[in-house]
């Protein structure tokens, strides 16, 4: 499931398409998520998903997850992980 293809920002729907292994199955996903409408077309919220990178994606996932500051976590591009910082 780990691709290093797809890790900038406007690359959401190519990013997890690459991850599941098909563009439709990606969609599914991301209208069950809300992030794209019936139509296949980006939301509001899609919007501001896209315009995330990668790192900042998965940041923000762990952040919420954990509910901690978005500065506590570091970020693995091999893996699309965030991870709790070293104290």
């Amino acid at each position: 499931m780990t691709t290093q293809k797809f890790m900038g920002a406007g690359q959401l729907i190519d990013r997890l398409a690459a991850q599941v292994g098909s563009k439709d199955m990606a969609i599914g996903i991301l209208q069950k998520r809300g992030h794209v409408d019936a139509k296949g077309n980006l939301t509001a919220a899609g919007r501001v998903r896209d315009s995330m990178t990668a790192e900042e994606r998965a940041i923000d996932r762990s952040a919420k997850k954990q509910q901690r500051p978005a500065k506590a976590f570091k970020y693995d591009p091999k893996t699309n992980r965030a991870t709790l910082k070293a104290k």
